[in-house]
């Protein structure tokens, strides 16, 4: 259990239909148990040929907007579960890894693929890296099918 010994479930979140879909079951599974939300969105920018970027704090300030708003949106309806907002610096798949290490996560939910590169993949680099490396149970939720 939690250090709070409330359930505690990690979501990643980058605005795909399947982190959508991840977020909403997250916070459904959160509801039946009684548990929190912890939502992460990860941000990584690679050094490219010593490029100027600007400074995180914008970039950070949108991604925390984005994510409010993906979380009103999928999960307002769920308002009996407790949702921390977490921006992370970082590889996604070590984000939610970190979060779920320092929150002592029940669970960790992620969509099967998301804005990566390869979209014909069944399961995306991040949702293989946590399935692989995560220290509790991980849930991998489909993105819906389309009509």
């Amino acid at each position: 259990m939690s250090n709070e010994n409330r359930y505690t479930v990690v979501v990643g979140v980058d605005g795909s239909p399947a982190s959508k879909a991840a977020l909403g079951w997250a916070a459904w599974h959160a509801g039946l148990v009684g548990g929190s939300i912890t939502a992460i969105m990860a941000w990584h920018l690679p050094m490219i040929y010593n490029w100027e970027v600007p400074g995180p704090e914008g970039l950070e300030h949108e991604m925390a907007k984005k994510l409010s708003a993906l979380i009103d949106e999928v999960a307002a309806d769920k308002t009996s579960v407790q949702v921390r907002k977490e921006i992370a610096e970082g590889h996604p798949a070590r984000a939610l890894l970190d979060a779920a290490d320092e929150t002592q996560a029940d669970l960790i939910v992620v969509g099967n693929r998301g804005h990566g590169g390869f979209t014909e993949a069944l399961l995306g680099s991040v949702s293989q890296y946590v399935v692989h490396h995560a220290r509790c149970p991980v849930v991998v939720v489909r993105e819906p099918q389309r009509a």
